[in-house]
């Protein structure tokens, strides 16, 4: 076991976990996940995020609204989403972006709940967990408009490109990478290009209860049902792949989250060690 790790994209408040929480929790702790982020989608499922946040000094949120939903993104909802994001537990906007693969959501609206979320997040000075699928020539240029006013970003759950990957890269944005490397019928292209990604800009996370690891060595709690205790294996694959030291992966991708969510003050004691 490497400790400690930073688990960015947790679904925490997903159903998936209602039956089991606290002993998710547990297993992730055990297992030297210390830090989570629990990601939210919608209002709704950010207040939810938020308020699992509250009772442990381990986890945090994102509040915002996630391309699916972003018809959903009226005025009233850019009110409820302006309180959450004075909350101190929430320490980014999103997940928002563009999803042109399945567009549950008109396109226009897409694009402008975007844009939206980006303006908050600057006025805010809060960095962005971002998501985009099929949508990279529309998402690259809202996206620069507003970077220079954003103190950081995150591509959340990269699956991209390699030419994308170096436009996020040319903005400074962070890359988030799951266990899709894991994957031995989709992940190829992801396990090829993590070598380009620098230490500095490298985040990891389960982006829990989806995407489970499909080459975990070990019986999982629940079956088909990802949970921040796999990160270590997600950092081992990582490592693997990228020809580094795990230790070295597990370190700098800490840092960089305690960075990114501006926590270094609250995680000033936890000493990076390998156990």
């Amino acid at each position: 076991m490497i400790a400690p790790l930073a688990d960015i994209g947790v679904n925490l408040a997903d159903k998936r976990f209602d039956d089991d929480r606290d002993a998710v929790l547990a297993r992730a702790r055990e297992a030297g996940v210390a830090l989570q982020v629990l990601t939210g989608t919608s209002v709704a499922d950010s207040r939810a995020a938020l308020e699992l946040a509250q009772h442990d000094d381990d986890l945090f949120a994102t509040a915002g609204v996630h391309p699916h939903m972003a018809r959903e993104f009226d005025d009233p909802a850019r009110a409820s989403l302006i309180e959450l994001l004075e909350e101190p537990k929430v320490r980014a906007v999103g997940e928002t972006g563009l999803d042109f693969n399945r567009d549950f959501s008109p396109r226009p609206d897409q694009e402008r709940a975007f844009e939206e979320q980006l303006a908050l997040a600057a006025e805010h000075n809060l960095p962005v967990f971002l998501h985009q699928r099929d949508a990279h020539e529309r998402f690259l240029p809202l996206l620069r408009a507003f970077r220079d006013q954003l103190p950081a970003t995150v591509v959340h759950c990269f699956t991209g490109s390699r030419d994308e990957l170096f436009d996020y890269l040319d903005l400074d944005c962070h890359i988030g990478v799951t266990g899709w490397l894991c994957d031995e019928r989709r992940g190829g292209e992801l396990r090829d290009m993590v070598p380009e990604i620098p230490l500095a800009r490298l985040l990891v996370e389960t982006d829990s209860p989806f995407l489970m690891p499909r080459d975990l060595p070990y019986k999982p709690a629940v079956r088909r049902r990802n949970e921040p205790a796999h990160l270590p294996w997600i950092v081992h694959r990582l490592a693997q792949c990228m020809d580094r030291d795990e230790t070295e992966v597990a370190r700098a991708s800490w840092a960089n989250a305690l960075a990114f969510f501006n926590l270094e003050a609250e995680f000033s004691e936890t000493a990076p060690q390998s156990g």
